[in-house]
């Protein structure tokens, strides 16, 4: 069986679906249900006979030993983190409590329970940390793409602290024998991704007819990576990676922000036209730039494709169309997560202009 941490939030609930639709190995998802995690990104396998949800803390190093010890999995797959660049620069300690100082116990509660385990279990374990591109910092325009060579060159407090994570991962492999792995991934898009992120606040702002806020000039570049393939990629990495290895995972799909939105929009000027016959675009604001933003995102992926034999499978306008759809078709779960906290979230960060 897995233990999976963070399994409520967009990609760790994606990979639990897709677990549990290739395969009937049980899965506990702890998760501490935090504003991103949702219970209800989960409800259509909430019973199933393989599944099981604890709420708890990864920084709480007795829960995890216990959870270890009673379940005894083969691997621990680490998605729980605090991941929201904007939120980072509002609130930096929160990430290094969670990304840094939660990683370092939950990988030391796990070095115990390894150090327990008997040949060959001890041999095929695999602790899996599931990571970013944005480690690496920012490309200029004609710039090679992120390779696993890379140094690192964080920029954001979200960036250093999944950095400081890797290297702890990296530290208990190379100390302690801990069979670790790393993935970097581009940028996850599709459904149940919580509307901070730019393509649902797009979308939901765009059906609610609010602006939709474009960071400076919008030419920010960013590798599109669909969660399904995010999920594929993670199962290969969990199967056929050489533990102490990283693994970056990318979408092959480099947009600009200012044309990821503009394809949104016409994604929704078919599928739901606005009553005025406008388009979507109109709607489009500019509003002032992220400090430290970061202009280009890139991933070389020759690694994973050659050596795990993986490639991802979705095309952009494929995807984001099939993205946009899921969001109208799922009013309900929209509702249910754009609670009070986050429209004050959302009216901090996109003030609205005076005299609008």
């Amino acid at each position: 069986m897995l233990l999976v941490t963070g399994g409520c939030g967009f990609i760790g609930s994606a990979f639990v679906l897709e677990w549990l639709r290739h395969s009937d190995e049980p899965l506990v998802n702890l998760d501490l249900l935090t504003y991103a995690g949702h219970l209800g990104n989960l409800a259509g396998v909430a019973e199933h006979p393989a599944y099981r949800f604890v709420r708890g803390d990864i920084a709480d190093a007795d829960l995890v030993g216990r959870l270890l010890a009673e379940h005894r999995p083969r691997a621990v797959v680490h998605f729980a983190a605090e991941s929201h660049v904007d939120r980072s620069i509002a609130g930096p300690l929160a990430f290094v409590q969670t990304n840094v100082l939660g990683t370092a116990r939950l990988l030391q509660a796990t070095l115990a329970y390894w150090e327990s385990l008997q040949q060959p279990e001890a041999r095929s374990f695999r602790f899996l940390n599931v990571s970013t591109d944005e480690v690496y910092g920012s490309l200029e325009p004609d710039e090679a793409p992120f390779a696993e060579t890379r140094q690192y060159e964080p920029n954001s407090p979200y960036s250093a602290s999944k950095a400081a994570a890797d290297h702890m991962v990296r530290a208990w492999f190379h100390t302690y024998g801990l069979p670790g792995l790393t993935t970097h991934c581009s940028n996850n898009y599709g459904p149940r991704q919580f509307p901070e992120k730019l393509i649902p606040l797009v979308i939901h702002n765009a059906i609610k007819g609010l602006p939709l806020p474009v960071y400076g000039d919008g030419q920010q570049v960013r590798d599109w990576l669909h969660v399904n393939d995010h999920c594929s990629a993670i199962r290969a990495v969990l199967e056929r990676g050489a533990p102490g290895e990283t693994y970056n995972i990318g979408g092959r799909s480099e947009r600009t922000n200012l044309t990821v939105v503009n394809t949104i929009c016409s994604a929704l000027d078919t599928l739901r036209p606005r009553a005025d016959g406008r388009g979507y675009a109109g709607q489009i604001t500019h509003v002032e730039d992220r400090r430290g933003h970061d202009r280009r995102y890139a991933i070389d992926d020759r690694k994973i494709a050659a050596q795990l034999d993986w490639g991802p499978a979705t095309h952009f306008d494929t995807g984001i169309r099939d993205t946009v759809k899921w969001y109208l078709g799922n009013a309900a779960w929209v509702e249910s997560v754009t609670s009070g906290s986050y429209r004050q979230w959302i009216e901090q960060q996109y003030p609205t202009p005076r005299g609008a």
